[in-house]
């Protein structure tokens, strides 16, 4: 290992740490080396490897330490370290801590899953997704921190990517990013928020993303608004998504290889014993381009039209696809849980309008995944993205329920207050929706059971202020062999 370069900053965990991607013998550990958050390069005081020593205990005051070992922090990957721990026990919970020197980080907790023919009775796991600074504070992570899960699957939005705004909430000190620094300074000051950090520090986190890691509504080798036949532009595009996809990489408790140009591999599984099976799915990177155009009435929506209806448009990729049909055809889990980003369910709007950056937008796609979910147990689906609370129903057909379908609203990005009052009206009468909530902000709490998944709404009282009080809005339960989720 090389040695801990002179003039290394004091402080070098300004950005705390992280567990992830647990499996029933090991986890992965996460931190990466800042000194200033919104600087580039983290202004730790050197360029040079840096080793970083980790350990794993079975108890807090690290009396007990079962796994230790170094890694080295290179500036290539931003100082960031990834750490494969293995040979732990399964459905087994620790605590970590890392070290530079005399510097030691903050102790976090992590777990590994339960053995894969183990039969838990009992799995609890939050989900959240799109969390702007800007919009508001999170005070979300602040009770999120507090629950009694086992793991936080977040679904998408972990950064915004937009300039400074200086009459919002909280504006950026950091400039919009473009390029692999300035994404990495934007990646940072999320990071460095405590609130973020501690609902971190309780429980390993299961991270996919969607749009705003990279920027607003793109879909593939293609952003909002941009002519497809541009080369180009498309080149300069990719450029940035590579950028993108290695800051997310270098800011996340992920098991990823690191991301090799404007490619990165997100989607993976992971399982809870016979319990539960979750598919971790990325619905940006290999997308067909939104098609038709957009109205006036509500932003992103729009009536469909004949070329967004064709069959060989795609949501997931062939590859992704073909992944998925093969995982859950193998599956043998009690529950199957898709996680990913942008509403499955049929939700027409005014008329015949609907949201082409959701799965209504890409219609054969969904009739692929109805397809392959009709063929599992208890399949339930996990969706972030749009800023609101939701539940209900996947149909093949209507009146032929296959899926439930749990929305989680965000942690802190807006729904516009002008339209959140019009969006319930419109779309709690359909028949495939059980509750919806366009203004408050928070998370889901699932705890989940052989005879039924339920569903904790989880809402804080503002995300405006600094603090706030939460309760659970509602409960809603999916019963085994039932796909509709009913309030209790």
């Amino acid at each position: 290992l090389p040695p801990v370069p002179d003039g290394l900053a004091t402080d070098v965990f300004a950005l705390g740490v992280a567990s992830g991607d647990p499996r029933p013998d090991s986890v992965i550990l996460w931190t990466r080396l800042v000194a200033d958050p919104t600087a580039p390069d983290g202004a730790i005081g050197t360029a040079d490897p840096v080793p970083v020593a980790w350990e794993v205990a079975t108890d807090e005051g690290f009396d007990d330490v079962v796994a230790a070992g170094a890694a080295v922090a290179d500036a290539a990957l931003a100082h960031s370290v990834h750490v494969d721990v293995a040979g732990l026990e399964p459905d087994t919970w620790y605590w970590y801590r890392f070290t530079v020197g005399d510097r030691t980080s903050p102790v976090g907790r992590a777990r590994t899953t339960p053995a894969d023919d183990a039969e838990p009775e009992r799995l609890r796991f939050a989900f959240a997704s799109c969390q702007n600074r800007q919009d508001g504070f999170w005070t979300a992570h602040d009770h999120l921190a507090e629950e009694d899960v086992d793991l936080v699957l977040f679904l998408g939005d972990y950064i915004y990517e937009g300039p400074p705004e200086p009459a919002s909430v909280q504006p950026y000190a950091t400039p919009m990013p473009t390029d692999l620094p300035s994404y990495r300074a934007r990646w940072a000051e999320y990071k460095a928020d405590p609130a973020l950090q501690a609902a971190h520090l309780a429980r390993p986190w299961v991270c996919t993303w969607d749009d705003h890691e990279v920027a607003n509504n793109y879909a593939g080798d293609v952003a909002d608004g941009a002519a497809a036949d541009d080369a180009a532009w498309r080149e300069r595009f990719l450029a940035q998504r590579a950028a993108a996809y290695q800051a997310f990489y270098e800011h996340s408790p992920v098991r990823l290889d690191p991301p090799d140009g404007p490619d990165l591999r997100v989607y993976r599984s992971l399982g809870w014993g016979t319990l539960a099976k979750f598919y971790v799915l990325d619905g940006r990177q290999y997308r067909s381009d939104q098609e038709c155009g957009e109205t006036a009435v509500i932003a992103g929506a729009g009536p469909l039209c004949a070329e967004a209806e064709a069959d060989d448009r795609t949501m997931l990729g062939p590859d992704q696809e073909a992944w998925l049909a093969d995982e859950l055809r193998a599956s043998e889990a009690r529950w199957n849980v898709l996680a990913q980003q942008t509403v499955v369910a049929h939700v027409p709007l005014a008329g015949e309008l609907v949201n082409l950056d959701q799965w209504d937008g890409y219609p054969a796609a969904r009739a692929r995944l109805v397809e392959q979910l009709a063929g599992v147990t208890n399949p339930v689906v996990i969706t972030g993205d749009i800023h609101l609370s939701a539940a209900g129903t996947i149909e093949a057909a209507p009146g032929e329920p296959v899926a439930a379908e749990l929305v989680g609203t965000s942690i802190s990005s807006s729904f516009p207050p002008s339209l959140a009052d019009t969006i319930e009206d419109l779309v709690s009468p359909l028949p495939n929706v059980e509750y919806i909530n366009a203004h408050q902000r928070g998370y889901v709490v699932c705890e989940v059971t052989a005879d039924e998944l339920r569903a904790d709404y989880r809402l804080v009282s503002t995300a405006l202020e600094p603090e706030a009080t939460i309760e659970t809005a509602v409960s809603l339960v999916v019963a085994d062999g039932d796909p509709v989720p009913r309030t209790v």
